[in-house]
């Protein structure tokens, strides 16, 4: 049974590591696909990974 959110939760990661790597980045892509809609809690998590990656709290890595 998949969450009901989890893009969120999926992000929620990537902010405790610290770091988006490519396996956090495909999984939130196969979310959205798979979704066919964003929920508003999504949404916003989608928001604050971006807002932190902007801020340079988070980066963008090729690997874990």
């Amino acid at each position: 049974m998949r969450s009901r959110y989890g893009i969120r939760q999926l992000v929620e990661k990537a902010l405790y590591i610290k770091r988006l790597t490519p396996d956090i980045e495909n999984a939130i892509n196969s979310e959205l696909t798979a979704q066919g809609h964003i929920s508003d809690i999504d949404y916003e998590a989608l928001e604050l990974l971006m807002a932190e990656m902007d801020a340079g709290r988070i980066k963008l890595v090729p690997s874990f």
